[in-house]
Formats: C-alpha cells, sequence, structure tokens
C-alpha cells in the first residue's frame, strides 16, 4: 500500500463528498498531486467552484451531479478516469473533515518530489558545465533551486533557514579526471618556480578547490609559506612538506612531489588558477546535488527538515561562488599618487580661462619694502672718544 497514493485519494473523495472542504484546500494546487488524473480531477473540482456549481448551495445531501460533472470536466484533459474510480476515491476517504490532514499528506509528498527534481537538473547542468569548463550554468541553476526551496518553506509555513542534518548524507563521488589532475600539478608546478605567483590568487583559491586532496595539501604549504613572508621555491617547499608530515602518513607520493618541484614551468597562474575555481564550482555545486537527493529520498524528513537541510548543502556552493566572483571582478583603480595629482592640478589651472587673463594682464611693480630701525643692514662698531 503506499500512503502518498492513498493520501491522494482520501483528499479527492473528502471533496467529492463535501465539496465545501475545497475552502479550506485554497494552499493545495493540482500539481501537488503526483498521479496525472489527480491533478486533472482536482483541477475540475476547482473549475466547478469557481464558476458556481449547484452542489455549493444545495442542502442536505450532495447532488450526484457534482459527481458526474466533475468526472465530465476531468475528461476533458485526461484519459482514464471513469465513475466506478470515482467511486473508489470516495470509499477511499475515512472522514470528510479531515480534509486538510489529507491535503498536508499531498503536499509533503509533493515538496518531496519537488526538490528531488530540481536537485537531479543541478547536477545535470554541473556535469555540463564540466565537459564544457563554464558555470554560468550551474550558477543559474543554484540560484533557481534556492528559490524553489524558499518557496517551499512559505507553503508549507515554515521559515527557510539552513539546517544542519544529523546524519550527514554522504553520496559517492566520482574520482578527478585526468585533466583535471594534469592541471593541477602544472599549476603547483608554477607556483613553485614562478616569483610572486602566488600573490594572483592567494585571496581567492583554496586547497579545497583541488580535485585531488594532495594536491590542496601541497597548496597548503605553498600558502604557508607565503602568509609567512618566507620565498617559495623547490627547497623551501620540501622542507615545508616534510615539517607537515604529509610524506609520512602517505598523504603525499613522491610522484606528486616530482611533479612539483620538477623543472620549472611557464605559463599564466592566474589564468590556470581561474579554471580550477570553474571546475571546483561545478563540482562543489554536483556535490551539493547529490546531498539534497539523497535528503530528498528519505520520507522520514518533514518538509520543513529537508528544505534546512537542503538550504545548508547549498552554502558551499555559495561560498565557491562568491570566491569566484572575487577572482573575476575588475580590479579597483588605484589613487594616483600625490606628485602626479599635483601636476595635473596644476595643469586644469593653467588651462582654465581665469589663469590664461591672469597671464595675459600686465602685474603692477613691487612696492619697496620699509625697513625698520631694528632691521639692520650692516653693522659698525659704535665710535669710542679717545681717552
Amino acid at each position: 500500500m503506499d500512503p502518498l497514493l492513498t493520501g491522494e485519494q482520501a483528499v479527492l473523495g473528502a471533496v467529492l463528498l463535501d465539496p465545501h472542504q475545497l475552502d479550506r484546500l485554497d494552499w493545495l494546487e493540482p500539481r501537488d498531486f503526483y498521479r496525472p488524473a489527480h491533478q486533472a480531477l482536482f483541477t475540475a473540482l476547482r473549475t466547478l467552484r469557481a464558476t458556481g456549481h449547484p452542489a455549493l448551495t444545495a442542502q442536505g445531501e450532495v447532488p450526484l451531479a457534482w459527481v458526474t460533472d466533475s468526472l465530465a470536466e476531468a475528461g476533458k484533459h485526461v484519459r482514464g478516469l471513469t465513475a466506478p474510480y470515482l467511486h473508489a476515491l470516495i470509499a477511499a476517504c475515512p472522514r470528510p473533515a479531515n480534509a486538510p490532514v489529507y491535503g498536508r499528506m499531498v503536499l509533503e509528498g509533493s515538496i518531496h518530489r519537488t526538490v528531488a527534481e530540481h536537485a537531479a537538473r543541478l547536477l545535470a547542468v554541473t556535469e555540463e558545465g564540466t565537459r564544457q569548463h563554464e558555470v554560468e550554468g550551474t550558477v543559474a541553476q543554484v540560484d533557481v533551486l534556492a528559490g524553489v526551496l524558499a518557496d517551499l518553506g512559505r507553503r508549507w509555513g515554515t521559515q527557510p533557514r539552513p539546517q544542519a542534518p544529523i546524519a550527514p548524507a554522504t553520496p559517492d563521488n566520482p574520482a578527478p579526471a585526468t585533466d583535471q589532475a594534469e592541471d593541477e600539478r602544472f599549476l603547483l608546478a608554477l607556483l613553485v618556480h614562478q616569483d610572486r605567483a602566488m600573490e594572483e590568487l592567494f585571496g581567492w583559491l583554496r586547497p579545497g578547490d583541488f580535485a585531488d586532496p594532495a594536491h590542496g595539501q601541497l597548496y597548503r604549504c605553498l600558502g604557508a609559506l607565503h602568509h609567512r613572508g618566507e620565498p617559495i621555491d623547490p627547497v623551501t617547499a620540501l622542507w615545508e612538506v616534510q615539517r607537515r608530515g604529509l610524506l609520512a602518513d602517505g598523504t603525499v607520493t613522491e610522484e606528486h612531489l616530482a611533479a612539483m618541484l620538477g623543472n620549472g614551468a611557464a605559463g599564466s597562474a592566474e589564468w590556470l588558477g581561474e579554471q580550477l575555481l570553474r571546475g571546483s564550482l561545478n563540482r562543489t555545486a554536483a556535490v551539493a546535488a547529490r546531498q539534497i537527493a539523497a535528503h530528498a529520498d528519505d520520507s522520514r524528513l518533514a518538509p520543513g527538515q529537508l528544505i534546512g537541510q537542503a538550504l545548508h548543502a547549498l552554502g558551499p556552493v555559495d561560498q565557491v561562488r562568491e570566491r569566484w566572483r572575487t577572482a573575476n571582478s575588475p580590479p579597483e583603480p588605484q589613487p594616483l599618487p600625490h606628485a602626479d595629482q599635483a601636476a595635473r592640478v596644476s595643469a586644469a589651472l593653467a588651462r582654465s580661462p581665469a589663469q590664461a587673463a591672469n597671464r595675459t594682464r600686465p602685474r603692477p611693480a613691487a612696492a619697496p619694502i620699509p625697513r625698520t630701525v631694528t632691521d639692520p643692514i650692516i653693522r659698525t662698531r659704535p665710535h669710542r672718544s679717545p681717552s
């Protein structure tokens, strides 16, 4: 027995038995039903109410025309509905007064399906973005999913806010592709062998952006050297790896070190770092999509919990996206040096009409500066009389 199917049958049977129950189900929509026949029937019932069907004002028992007209209206949009099936719906409803409770069951199932569908779409978009090396589609689909979660939260009557799961979902994540690992090794070599290359991406690239965890740990070592203001070269990088015990515990292998400390590499570290950040954004969104899909498949989660945990899964995506914006934002204009500013001001004043008039107007002769007694120019010895 399918509980969701039973709930849909019960709410429809309640409305067929008592048309006034529709007034208590205004928050339920036809798209919330899983079966297309149920969607068409619920739409037909709402249409009859909107047109003022006589059953809504009838006293006593509900006229049979309410059932037959509902069947006729729904038959315009879907096939397979019969009168016996409508009677089966009526029989599936224990108490028509419980229609809002049955409707909440239908809405709960709809929320789980909607979240699962949008998680699947996000996963498909991230896979396409990884193949095309672009993130615009991923960013747009993340915004769509966040908007859907906010709308579902309002419909359920809860405040949509991130909520960490008690038992985090750990879906299987695919291993990094060969080209991704090669790009990461090449970037590490650039950072070791090019002076000041770390400054170009230290502010927005993180160890977690590397698909290979070992490469992320090596980048952490280089970042530590840069943070302490120490030079980065093959000797200092090897020493930092040794200090952190990455060779002893097997996190880093000799192959990883050979690729990073080998011959010098030529290229743009900033450009390659942006490519890695693209992959990190798609990869993080794919992980979030798998986690959300796992939550949506868990029927034990109430809609409020499902929405909160889905928003929590999108948190790391927002963090990577913010760093992506930082990496692609144009640099802030630097203020001109004081000397240049003074020169520009002087040139602007020289070109102004007032200054030009002052230059052509003859200047008056300077008046002589009067001298005072106390301002001697030549000191003389006092005159002494002969003794």
